[in-house]
């Protein structure tokens, strides 16, 4: 999730949803809810202890999109532009969730082998120095227990090469502070960055493609959707509607002035457009897919990711295109790490239990998604430079929630939340989705 902040593996189910697929439905939207959850919404996303720059949501109940609504505004300046439905946001960490679908495509494909040491994918050896008989998987890195860590960073821009950051005596190693010295591969869980760097170097390294370009052509092309991990690549209707990321707080330091000016931190080109990473045009695929962000870059809007959840809910077809194996899927989504108490960080509890690339989110209290329980399901979390997001879909149900907030006037971690470890903005964002567009109920949260 927070591009900073985020035992053996198991392939058994350990709890996650029954079946894992289920046919739901075609539902309409609960009657009489829309205005309610409008206004309920819109006194979350303007609070004035913890104001939102603008704010994206999306429903699903029973297999179909029941709610969708923006509030706020996607570029605050000389003219403001309002969010709406349609405004792409970058994501964050769910990206990592994307990128893993666009690994699993390869994995389908006989291209990649979700066991197989990843020294053979890059061309050089991959290990931890500490533990060096044990190679590094793609199971290891999609379930953050391949014993890299961020202390080192975890992008550079062309032309470095990953190599010369993972390997020892290349000329980014430095003391070696991405590796673990306390746990080898596959045998702790630490949220790590890094990790799908390294995924979509490999990804990279066995299409002989571009990240952004493949990602495009393995999933946003057969889903038909606008979306990419370059902003410079987007069309120009999707750039115009771009979300620039704010907070009330400078660039490069902790300290935030709610009653002060809202400050760009990402994604603001009103005065030029964006470009490709430097280095681009020369380099080989395969080095280093850092600069493209396979951990957090993917630009998005809610409406796109309520097509990919419904893709997911129905077992890997999307209108008539069957783009998985329901196989394919499963795999990915069964859970692999449950914490024990020790065999994790699960940094203050906000990670539980995990799946390749996609967190689980069991419905017991302090996991919880939303107020009074009733929700359980698998996606993934966001944030970074003001966003939080959340992707969370009980595919069992058909059921499904996307939220993304273009940042916030106060810091959230002085707002956490009642029964969770995400903000309290959050728990109500959420809590008002599932019980007025899911369940169909009215009652402020």
């Amino acid at each position: 999730m927070n591009e900073r902040r985020r035992s053996l593996l198991g392939v058994a189910l350990l709890g996650a949803v029954e079946p894992l697929f289920a046919a739901p439905p075609s539902s309409g939207a609960p009657a009489g809810a829309r205005q309610a959850l409008d206004a309920e919404l819109a006194a979350i996303a303007n609070d004035p202890d913890m104001q939102l720059a603008s704010l994206s949501v999306l429903a699903i109940r029973a297999g179909q999109p029941v709610y969708q609504q923006a509030f706020g505004r996607r570029f605050i300046g000389s003219p403001d532009r309002p969010a709406t439905p349609d405004t792409l946001y970058r994501i964050a960490s769910i990206s990592k969730m994307m990128t893993t679908l666009g690994l699993m495509r390869l994995v389908e494909g006989g291209r990649a082998e979700l066991d197989a040491d990843v020294s053979t994918y890059l061309g050089y050896s991959v290990r931890n120095p500490h533990f060096p008989q044990r190679p590094v998987t793609l199971r290891h890195l999609l379930t953050h227990t391949s014993s890299l860590r961020d202390d080192a960073g975890y992008s550079w821009q062309l032309p470095v090469s990953l190599k010369d950051v993972l390997v020892p005596g290349g000329a980014l190693y430095g003391d070696g502070k991405m590796w673990s010295d306390r746990a080898g591969p596959g045998n702790y869980f630490t949220y790590c960055n890094l990790a799908w760097g390294v995924i979509g170097t490999v990804m990279e390294r066995i299409a002989g493609e571009r990240f952004d370009l493949l990602m495009e052509r393995l999933l946003f092309q057969p889903l038909g959707i606008q979306a990419g991990y370059s902003p410079a690549g987007l069309a120009p209707a999707a750039l115009g509607n771009l979300a620039t990321l704010y907070r009330k707080r400078t660039v490069d330091t902790e300290i935030w002035n709610a009653a002060g000016p809202w400050i760009a931190q990402v994604d603001d080109y009103s005065a030029k457009p964006p470009v490709l990473p430097v280095g681009t045009a020369t380099a080989a695929p395969g080095s280093n897919a850092t600069p493209f962000s396979p951990t957090g870059g993917l630009r998005i809007s809610a409406p796109s990711m309520g097509v990919v959840m419904r893709m997911l809910m129905n077992g890997g077809v999307h209108g008539n295109t069957r783009l998985f194996q329901r196989a394919t899927l499963e795999r990915m989504l069964t859970r692999q790490w449950t914490n024990d108490g020790k065999n994790g960080d699960t940094l203050n509890g906000l990670y539980q239990a995990w799946g390749l690339g996609n967190q689980h989110f069991p419905d017991r209290p302090g996991m919880g998604l939303v107020d009074g329980g009733g929700f359980e399901g698998v996606g993934h979390l966001g944030e970074a430079y003001g966003l939080r997001s959340v992707f969370a879909a009980d595919l069992a149900r058909g059921n499904g929630m996307v939220v993304l907030t273009g940042g916030s006037s106060a810091d959230p971690e002085q707002q956490q939340g009642r029964y969770s470890a995400m903000a309290r903005y959050e728990e109500r964002i959420l809590t008002a989705l599932h019980r007025q567009a899911i369940l169909g109920q009215r009652g402020a949260t």
